[in-house]
């Protein structure tokens, strides 16, 4: 069996590159079980970076990736530990970062708590670069209990002009908030709020945003992740803080790729206007929950600017250097 798993990925290899130059990254593009991958782009690199998928009291670390051609990848080892965490005992996971004022913040969740009796939640650790190490910004969790039913995790900083918002929750329960200058806590919304929910029809975790003609799409996870049946939907609104009809359903499993097909995030080359899908799957041989890998594929749009159905694919994106 190794035999031919050996062998398939050879003939895959050879049918991705020229003359031993890679044109394809092929998916799965990170080597390894991860999931929960946050796309990004900083300075004239690809970055990507994912849960380390595993059980949770093994999950205690993160790691990142690099490319300047999304083809190539450079893997570089735990930017972030539970070491430097000292309230984070298991289970970090689902990395959202940003930079400002040239410094990267990384936001994580850590404990998987299940009340406001257990201590953890979303963290968030500072680096003076993107590859870390990270080391923990505020000493304790930057949110430690349940609003509006979401439980503390998927967090997703997103910037739009001045204001940075966090979107954030599980337990089919999704909040967002307006942090402050310094991220070390939030600023209340006009009425006074500092959580204010807004969770989508059928939006169970992994939110995600970005902007497109002055479009906010918003953007989640639906169905169990370990099941077949995990998947990803959007709405559209004229505000960061919506409202958010659904439209519909755009990446899911495919019975000849795999299944599984989640928790992603974008990633915009805004040169040449191609938009990017980063998402976890599960290989068809696989059952294990944990048996999970990183893949990236091209996103569409209609000439109404909806997002078209996904297409995943073993061949993955084209070399495209980033200029």
């Amino acid at each position: 069996m190794k035999r031919i798993s050996f062998i398939f990925w050879l003939c895959l290899s050879f049918t991705f590159s020229t003359f031993g130059q890679k044109k394809f990254a092929g998916n799965p593009v990170l080597e390894g079980w991860y999931a929960d991958p946050e796309g990004i782009i900083f300075g004239k690199k690809y970055w990507i970076y994912p849960t380390y998928s595993a059980p949770y009291n093994q999950q205690v670390f993160l790691d990142a990736f690099s490319s300047p051609d999304l083809v190539n990848w450079t893997k570089h080892s735990r930017i972030l530990d539970t070491a430097a965490i000292k309230w984070a005992k298991r289970a970090v996971w689902a990395p959202s970062i940003i930079e400002k004022d040239k410094k990267y913040f990384l936001f994580f969740g850590a404990n998987d708590i299940q009340n406001d009796n257990e201590y953890g939640g979303i963290g968030v650790a500072v680096s003076d670069q993107p590859e870390g190490p990270f080391k923990d910004h505020l000493g304790k969790p930057l949110i430690d209990k349940f609003y509006h039913g979401a439980q503390p995790i998927d967090q997703f900083v997103f910037r739009d002009g001045s204001d940075y918002y966090l979107f954030y929750g599980g337990w089919k329960h999704c909040n967002v908030a307006k942090l402050n200058v310094d991220f070390t806590g939030f600023v209340p919304f006009e009425d006074g709020s500092i959580f204010k929910e807004v969770t989508p029809e059928n939006y169970v975790e992994g939110p995600f945003m970005f902007k497109k003609n002055g479009k906010y799409y918003f953007m989640w996870s639906e169905g169990g992740w370990t099941g077949p049946n995990y998947s990803v939907a959007y709405a559209v609104s004229d505000k960061p803080t919506g409202p958010f009809v659904r439209k519909g359903t755009i990446l899911k499993q495919d019975p000849t790729i795999g299944t599984g097909a989640g928790h992603h995030s974008i990633i915009h080359d805004p040169r040449r206007d191609y938009w990017y899908i980063v998402y976890n799957r599960r290989p068809l041989d696989q059952t294990d929950r944990n048996a999970r890998v990183t893949s990236i594929d091209r996103m569409y749009f209609d000439k109404n600017g909806e997002i078209l159905p996904v297409k995943m694919t073993f061949k993955g994106v084209r070399k495209a250097k980033l200029r």
